[in-house]
This record gives C-alpha cells, sequence and structure tokens, in this order.
C-alpha cells in the first residue's frame, strides 16, 4: 500500500477525532433553565433583624465603560445600603449571571474597585461561618483618599461557592469538560471604616442576619452547596 495513502488517511482520521473531541468538550447547555428564573430583589429582604434599606446612601457605582461590560456578562445585578438600629450601615452588591463561559465570566471586585481608582490594601482568602455551613471568602480593603473600604465577598460556578482564582477557573473547567456551562453569582458586603477586623466581624453578623431571613431555596442559591 502506498505509504502517502497510508500516511493521508491517518492524518485525516487525527484531524477528524481532534474536531470531534473539541466538539464534545465545548459547552452547549446552560446549567441554569430558563424555568429557573428568579428575581434577586425579591429574594433578598428589604428589613429584617433592625437592618432596613438606606436610600441615601448607594454602594460604589461602576464608571461608563464598567457599566457596558457589567450589563453583557450579568443577567441581574443588586445594590443595597443597609442601616441599623446603631446606625451602622452595610453596602451589599449582588450579581448573577448565567452564563459562565470563558467569554463571560464574572467582574470580581479586585478589578472592579482598581479600575475605578482606589488602591488595594489587603487581599487575603477566609471562611466566613455561618449557621448554614462556611463559605469560602475573599477580604479586601480598598482605599481611595480618606475613603477605607473593607469588603468580603464570595462567588459561586453553578452550584458551589468557591474561591475566585484557581477554584473558580476549575470549577468552570469540570463543568466544560461536562459539556454544561455555568451560572455564577457574586456576593459582596462592604463598609466605611478604618478597623477592618471590626468591619469584618459586622459583615459576617449582617450576612448571617440576612442568610436566616430567606427562604431556604434563596438560601441556597445565594451560598451553593457549601452552604448547606
Amino acid at each position: 500500500m502506498n505509504r502517502r495513502f497510508v500516511a493521508s488517511c491517518v492524518l485525516g482520521v487525527a484531524m477528524a477525532f481532534t474536531s470531534a473531541l473539541t466538539g464534545a468538550l465545548t459547552p452547549t447547555a446552560r446549567v441554569a433553565a430558563p424555568t429557573d428564573r428568579f428575581s434577586l430583589d425579591a429574594m433578598v429582604p428589604a428589613s429584617f433583624a433592625g437592618w432596613s434599606v438606606d436610600d441615601s446612601v448607594v454602594p460604589l457605582k461602576p464608571d461608563p465603560e464598567q457599566q457596558t461590560m457589567i450589563e453583557k456578562i450579568y443577567d441581574q445585578t443588586l445594590a443595597r445600603t443597609y442601616v441599623n438600629h446603631d446606625g451602622q450601615r452595610v453596602m451589599l452588591s449582588i450579581a448573577y449571571g448565567g452564563d459562565q463561559s470563558k467569554a463571560l465570566q464574572l467582574h470580581l471586585p479586585e478589578v472592579c474597585y482598581v479600575a475605578q481608582g482606589f488602591q488595594m490594601l489587603k487581599d487575603r482568602s477566609g471562611q466566613l461561618a455561618t449557621s448554614f455551613g462556611a463559605v469560602p471568602v475573599k477580604r479586601l480593603v480598598a482605599r481611595q483618599g480618606q475613603r477605607n473600604e473593607p469588603i468580603t465577598y464570595w462567588i459561586t460556578i453553578g452550584d458551589k461557592a468557591v474561591l475566585s482564582g484557581i477554584q473558580q477557573k476549575l470549577r468552570r473547567l469540570a463543568y466544560g469538560l461536562s459539556g454544561k456551562i455555568p451560572d455564577g453569582m457574586l456576593v459582596r458586603v462592604s463598609t466605611i471604616g478604618a478597623n477592618e477586623d471590626d468591619a469584618w466581624r459586622l459583615q459576617d453578623r449582617f450576612v448571617n442576619q440576612m442568610l436566616a431571613a430567606m427562604s431556604a431555596r434563596d438560601r441556597t442559591r445565594l451560598l451553593g452547596v457549601a452552604g448547606r
């Protein structure tokens, strides 16, 4: 048999296999079905455990360029400031995206704040203890002029809370190998103050009280399986 013919056949089979493998590994089905629709505004109570929405203070707003990008990657966003009877304020921001493929990824606070002129003073990983399970979180401190803003945030990819970075990428990869496109959520709470340890304790208390006031289904949406 002609060697060139054999080589051509082998090459053709290899190319066909590669094409088939690429197609098989390209996510096509979204994890979140259209019937899973929900409203962030409705699922998070406007008042609970002595906290209520304070419309006079608005969480950090993205600049026009970032806003355009946010509208592309998120299906829903929620931004509120809560105040309690002691006058303490906590800013809450939640963003949900139904498509967390490589093209559309969560816009992380480390990027968002720095892009708006903040200096990122601290960035560390931690665990937020809740009555519904421990949640992996990032603890940040961002500063712009006299504004010192300690931040706690977590993300979910599909049905699991993970740390941003390598865990986030591995989670997306696992879904990609299964042919599915995961959804994702980013939950951020922050306060204004010089003492970050006091701020993080307040934020943890706020998160726990908020979770306790939510329905089990909505709470699971917010925390993923790590929070069950």
